[in-house]
């Protein structure tokens, strides 16, 4: 059988491979491409490679602070069809965000047109915008020139493209970066550039300085949109010290008094990275949804300036517990997740604390200067060869002009008469006539002067590291003099404030109050009528289904349900279904074990007592403050044996000193109601013995009073000695009209 070629030519040998060695390696590939191409700032420049390729492919188009506008599309095309071969929408994207004031702390973009705005609206397309640098950008590129920075050919072969920028400027930690990698992210926060310049001279004179000194220079971020820091100075401390940490960011706000005891509440400032509009739609949401019945309106009265009015709803209204619940539940409080994932200058990624991001921008800025004046004291070198030949010829004017008239090889006579170069012979010949005046000499030898010490100078910083360190020192100072804290710019935004104080937010005043009346039926099924609805009140059910509870409240109670499985379960009158079909099988919000079912339903009061007994007629006085419960499973209070039940509960009346229990076998108990143990929790103790049956009810009274209970109409039986005895006894038959259902409170 024949062997198939397969066509084409491979170039080399074909090698077998698992699959899962060949889909590492590439996957590797892709992922190391992600973090190093597109996902991570350069810790030198702050920049990403699209950011980078942006400045410079402007700085190429002469697109300068002073200079006119251009198209956004024709930046976009240069640089996508230059140095990054990526979609134009990603290109213009990266643009647009580096020109929005409210995205970046410090643009590097100097935009004209539509370029979006806080509430979230797009830009307009990259034909109708225009752009150029800022002085912020121009002070990134300053010195790109003058071999600072090391170039590599673009992803073409045509062109060339710096590594990384001269970066006179702290970018990464003054405009922060965000980014998400393969298996790594980066998020950090934009701090305020004259903080950290002065960090940066402080670092210079103390290299070891602490975390907590640098902190005193660099209090924390400061974002764009400004907006109160609200966290303890420890946590940014310690934050800064390992580069990963969060800071709570909250809006800036006050209270504008609106004359006879009414205000609004005016926030002028929003966290990061927050859209306005759906921070506005979100806080009418709870209005609607009556969530916040505090707050009457919501206003967006914003210009350029942020200005959301927040009008409460009455003038009793706690300005502090409204703008509590908001933090909590709207973006007016956000948590800042800082993770300083950046590259190296070896281009290795990793997490970086505060002070080793400082130190690599001053080691950047050091190898930058040495680069810079190594390159200027190349060109002072050639100039100073060149005005030395000049220098020459004219001491030497007459001869000179004799040799080149009359040699045929003008130059080496020159050079070989004159020992000069072949610079400095090319530079005599090229002389014009006119320069051959005295005035041109002076001015030659003045110039030669002047370079002769500007090289001395730049001779004794290039063997003096303290001298460099001290030049780095004046350059950081005058970055700050340009962009720190006393300019327009480079004032702080956002307010340093410590934690902030607990303020305890009722629940009431979160849920709009309204009378309610709780309806649960036999078969389980729960709602919420609105009013207060009579008792006789016609109300529907399924069919074969019927009232079992009805309770007057509250939207702001909770209801307290007691179940034959001794559990008390807790529901909020806010969360009950409302009143206009059948309402939802009460299992579905509390977990009721089926096989047991509802016994008791109430509104929860604090200060009051029950009785709790099951069917074996084993009870105790539980307060009411220990039945509340905080999961769906509830709170068990009353502990049953295997097959025993929860049978009867009953309110501890004001002033009760007697306990009324009744059997299933019709026999009544009196005895006195301190008998009776109180206990957050058991089994509890004998109420009434039984030969047959268990208990059916149990109530309390007052001996003063006589024995009440309900039938068709309420009864008092005065005459009660007879049933009087002690607890545990069996008791006698009820007293003649008592109810047939052989309890004390239904017909």
């Amino acid at each position: 059988m024949t062997a198939i070629t397969p066509p084409g030519d491979f170039g080399g040998e074909i090698r077998d491979t698992p699959l899962s060695q060949a889909l590492s390696e590439r996957y590797l590939a892709y992922a190391l491409s992600t973090i190093v191409s597109r996902s991570l700032p350069d810790v030198r420049d702050g920049l990403k490679p699209v950011h980078r390729r942006l400045l410079y492919a402007m700085r190429q188009l002469k697109l300068d602070p002073a200079t006119g506008y251009k198209k956004c599309a024709r930046v976009v095309g240069d640089v996508m069809g230059k140095y990054h071969p990526h979609g134009d929408l990603a290109i213009y994207d990266a643009l647009v965000r580096l020109a929005q004031d409210f995205a970046v702390r410090y643009p590097l973009v100097d935009g004209q047109g539509n370029f979006g705005n806080i509430d979230g609206d797009n830009p307009a397309a990259m034909r109708y915008t225009e752009s150029r640098l800022t002085e912020i950008a121009a002070a990134l590129l300053d010195g790109i020139d003058e071999d600072t920075v090391d170039f590599r050919t673009t992803y073409d072969g045509e062109e060339e493209e710096p590594i990384v920028l001269p970066a006179n400027f702290p970018n990464l930690l003054a405009n922060g970066s965000t980014g998400i990698a393969v298996g790594m992210a980066t998020n950090i926060p934009p701090h305020n550039a004259g903080e950290l310049c002065d960090a940066l001279i402080h670092l210079i004179k103390f290299p070891n300085a602490t975390f907590d000194k640098l902190c005193e220079f660099i209090p924390g971020p400061d974002f764009p949109t400004g907006g109160v820091l609200v966290e303890d100075h420890a946590a940014v401390v310690e934050a800064y010290r390992t580069g990963r940490g969060a800071f709570r960011l909250r809006a800036k706000w006050q209270v504008e008094d609106q004359g006879r005891g009414q205000y609004e509440i005016v926030i002028t400032e929003i966290p990061y990275q927050i859209q306005k509009a759906k921070l506005i739609e979100r806080i009418a949401d709870l209005i609607i949804g009556k969530k916040l019945p505090i707050l009457q309106d919501v206003r967006d009265e914003s210009t350029e300036d942020v200005r959301i009015v927040l009008e409460p709803k009455s003038r009793t209204v706690d300005a502090e517990t409204l703008m509590e619940h908001l933090f909590r539940e709207t973006d007016l409080e956000i948590r800042f997740n800082m993770n300083m994932n950046v590259l190296d200058a070896n281009n290795t990624p990793g997490v970086m604390s505060l002070r080793d991001v400082l130190q690599a921008f001053l080691d950047h800025r050091h190898k930058v200067l040495i680069r810079r004046k190594n390159f200027r004291l190349e060109k002072i070198e050639r100039r100073m060869e060149v005005l030395g030949g000049l220098l020459v010829a004219f001491l030497n004017l007459d001869e000179i002009i004799k040799i080149i008239r009359e040699e045929d090889e003008p130059k080496t006579v020159l050079m070989k008469r004159f020992d000069l170069t072949e610079v400095q012979a090319n530079a005599i010949l090229d002389m014009r006539l006119r320069q051959l005046r005295k005035l041109e000499e002076i001015e030659i030898r003045r110039e030669n002067e002047d370079l002769g010490k500007e090289r001395k100078t730049i001779k004794t910083l290039l063997k003096d590291e303290g001298e460099r360190w001290k030049a780095i020192a004046a350059e950081i100072a005058e970055t700050k003099k340009a962009f720190g804290q006393k300019t327009e710019i480079g004032a702080r935004r956002t307010e340093i404030a410590g934690p902030p104080t607990a303020v305890v937010v009722p629940l009431e005043a979160m849920i709009e109050k309204e009378p309610i009346t709780v309806v649960l039926s036999e078969k389980g099924w729960i709602r919420a009528l609105k009013g207060h609805v009579e008792p006789g009140t016609e109300v529907k059910f399924k069919d074969g289904d019927n009232l079992k509870f009805m309770v007057h409240g509250q939207t702001t109670d909770k209801f307290l349900v007691f179940a034959t499985n001794g559990r008390f379960y807790t529901l909020a009158g806010d969360k009950l279904p409302g009143g206009r079909g059948h309402g939802e099988p009460v299992r579905l919000m509390v977990d009721i074990p089926n096989g047991h079912d509802p016994i008791w339903l109430q509104v929860y009061q604090t200060g009051k007592k029950y009785v709790v007994a099951s069917d074996t007629g084993r009870g105790f006085i539980v307060p009411s403050d220990d039945l509340m419960a905080q999961t769906k499973n509830g709170k068990q209070v009353l502990n049953l044996g295997t097959g025993e039940e929860a049978a009867a509960i009953a309110e501890v009346m004001e002033g009760a000193d007697a306990v009324a229990v009744v059997g299933e076998n019709r026999k009544l108990l009196i005895f006195p109601i301190d008998e009776l143990p109180e206990m957050g929790r058991g089994k509890g103790v004998i109420l009434q013995r039984y030969n047959k049956g268990g208990l059916a009810d149990v109530t309390t009274m007052r001996f003063a009073e006589g024995l009440t209970w309900r039938s068709g109409g309420q009864r008092t039986e005065p005459e009660y000695q007879q049933w009087l005895g002690k607890r545990a006894q069996a008791g006698l038959v009820v007293p003649k009209g008592f109810p047939r259902s052989g309890t004390f409170g239904r017909d």
